[in-house]
């Protein structure tokens, strides 16, 4: 098996929405995951993909190639 290396995204949630963060991998459809800090939150988002890989092939379900990404590096801004 090759390595696949997704994407993933990690963005802060609203005090609102409880605060934390939030993880998501856009080639997995609805491959995501909540933390307290984005490290523990970038942890868990990793097991999710492992467990997303594994119920597709339980389910003889192709596994999505990565999506080809550059080094992409966001800034979050507040604004008044």
């Amino acid at each position: 098996m090759s390595d696949l290396k997704y994407a993933i995204l990690v963005e802060p949630r609203s005090a609102v929405d409880g605060g934390g963060f939030t993880a998501i991998v856009p080639d997995l459809p609805g491959c995501s995951s909540n933390g307290e800090t984005p490290e523990g939150t970038l942890a868990k988002v990793q097991e999710a993909i492992s467990l997303w890989i594994e119920n597709a092939k339980s389910q003889g379900q192709p596994i999505p190639k990565a999506s080809r990404h550059h080094m992409a590096i966001w800034a979050a801004l507040q604004t008044a």
